[in-house]
């Protein structure tokens, strides 16, 4: 593994060693007050205490919960879990939300029992009020360290965790005031605010239960791979602006525990080379990091064609398809409807009626490749198919040969011209020799010469197609 790796190692270890010891603390506090509260509420015999005891018991069984889950979470993906254990936090944070509901339905029922059957009486002294004030100082240290373990982590459970620890502050508050209001009935005779402790238990479990239903929804949806549509639609701009991705075609988004799973089909240009889809596929994949930092990101690319693939490439690929070249390429637009004009280059040796029969065939193709065109009107040109072939030394070619040579010998850098060439090619007269010329002579100079050779020989013979001079040094010509 290359060491560019290594950062993001360490700090998914430094997550992790995080995490687990927020559990361990959340563990140690709620085992404390749990006892302490049961203990009081016992003694007590506070309905409201012993409500706040079954809270504080249940964030007990959610911290053990959290320690179990964020160990297991943050294991590597192996082949049974491809996608990691992340969702052992969501379950977690489920299976507290079960404990939760199962708490507050028994808190209930005891409440509604007491104030039917009035056969609980309270015994009141500072003890249940000084555990109670303990409580809330500690449920605020945890929840808000645990809130901010989340934050950094991105744990469901530790979320979670942290709002039971946070509604156990506001649960304590009730159950004080309950504790208050009853207090005053009985000292003060006052009838209704007998039932003030069993009151309050009641009111801390509808608060337990109605934020709880908002986390269930939450965590089922986590476990349904629901991801809120904004999160998708963020990803998918963030991805659009990225320079050569036409479009995104499938965006799909899950998460596990605190981790995210993006997978997205973009839509490339056919053109692109390997090499510049990986860039796309590299930039992309930052993009999407841009908006979820700890994504695991796999892209697929589908090839499309571009609007700068126009009608010109179109017809150059068909003809490509079909071994011929085309120039003069034009599109024009008439009365509203798309021309295409273009020169072919066919076998000189074709009959007229094989290649009227081909040139049809490849203007049809190119009517099908590009259905916006309307008509397609083509030129037919020769492409020359026979071998230059040479035909003697004709009387002619040794005067050809004989001007040559006078012609050279009127450059003093030229010391001799030698394997002369003359050839014909139908109607076309062709001359290559090579040039012997110092060894040190500059290629500045070199070129020159030759270029005046040239320039003074067609002035005797114009009606010389080409001429081809190869310079060669002294040195050369003498081995």
């Amino acid at each position: 593994m290359t060491s560019s790796f290594s950062p993001r190692v360490a700090g998914l270890a430094e997550h992790s060693a995080e995490k687990r010891r927020a559990a361990r603390h959340s563990m140690l506090a709620a085992s404390a007050m749990t006892l302490l509260k049961l203990v009081t509420g016992i003694l007590s015999g506070s309905l409201g205490v012993l409500s706040d005891a079954a809270h504080s018991g249940l964030d007990l069984a959610g911290a053990m919960f959290t320690f179990f889950s964020v160990n297991v979470s943050d294991k590597p993906a192996d082949e049974d879990h491809t996608y990691g254990h992340g969702k052992v936090e969501n379950l977690s944070a489920f299976g507290e939300i079960l404990l939760m509901v199962a708490s507050c339905a028994w808190i209930i029922w005891e409440a509604i029992s007491r104030m039917v059957h009035h056969d609980v009486e309270l015994r009141h002294s500072v003890w249940p009020v000084l555990v109670l004030l303990t409580s809330i100082a500690v449920d605020f240290w945890r929840s808000r360290e645990l809130g901010e373990v989340a934050r950094r982590t991105g744990s469901p459970a530790l979320q979670t965790d942290a709002f039971h620890f946070a509604s156990d502050i506001w649960s304590t508050v009730a159950v004080l005031i309950g504790l208050g209001a009853s207090w005053v009935g009985i000292t003060y005779d006052i009838s209704w605010l007998r039932h003030a402790d069993p009151v309050a238990a009641i009111i801390v479990s509808i608060m337990i239960l109605r934020i709880t239903a908002h986390i269930t929804s939450d965590t089922i949806g986590v476990l349904m791979d629901q991801i809120p549509a904004e999160t998708t639609r963020r990803v998918v701009r963030e991805v659009e602006q990225v320079p050569g991705v036409l479009s995104v075609e499938q965006a799909r988004v899950r998460r596990s525990g605190p981790s995210y799973f993006v997978d997205l089909a973009l839509a490339m240009s056919s053109r692109h080379t390997f090499e510049h889809t990986g860039e796309l596929v590299r930039a992309a994949t930052e993009a999407v990091h841009r908006t979820l930092p700890k994504a695991d990101v796999v892209i697929h690319t589908v090839p499309r064609q571009t609007r700068a693939e126009s009608i010109f490439d179109h017809v150059r690929a068909v003809a490509a398809r079909n071994n011929v070249s085309v120039h003069e390429l034009s599109v024009q637009s008439l009365h509203g409807k798309l021309r295409v004009e273009q020169h072919v280059e066919l076998d000189e040796k074709m009959s007229l009626l094989e290649a009227h029969s081909f040139v049809s065939a490849l203007e049809q193709e190119i009517l099908r490749e590009t259905p916006e065109v309307d008509s397609v009107l083509t030129h037919i040109e020769s492409e020359p198919a026979t071998i230059e072939q040479p035909e003697g030394l004709l009387e002619e070619n040794r005067r050809i040969e004989r001007v040559l040579r006078a012609t050279a010998s009127g450059f003093p850098e030229i010391s001799e011209i030698h394997e002369i060439i003359v050839g014909r090619a139908g109607e076309h007269v062709f001359l290559s020799c090579h040039c012997t010329l110092p060894d040190d002579l500059p290629m500045q100079r070199v070129h020159e010469v030759i270029t005046e050779l040239e320039d003074r020989f067609k002035l005797e013979f114009p009606d010389i197609y080409r001429v081809t001079i190869h310079p060669e040094p002294v040195t050369d010509n003498t081995r």
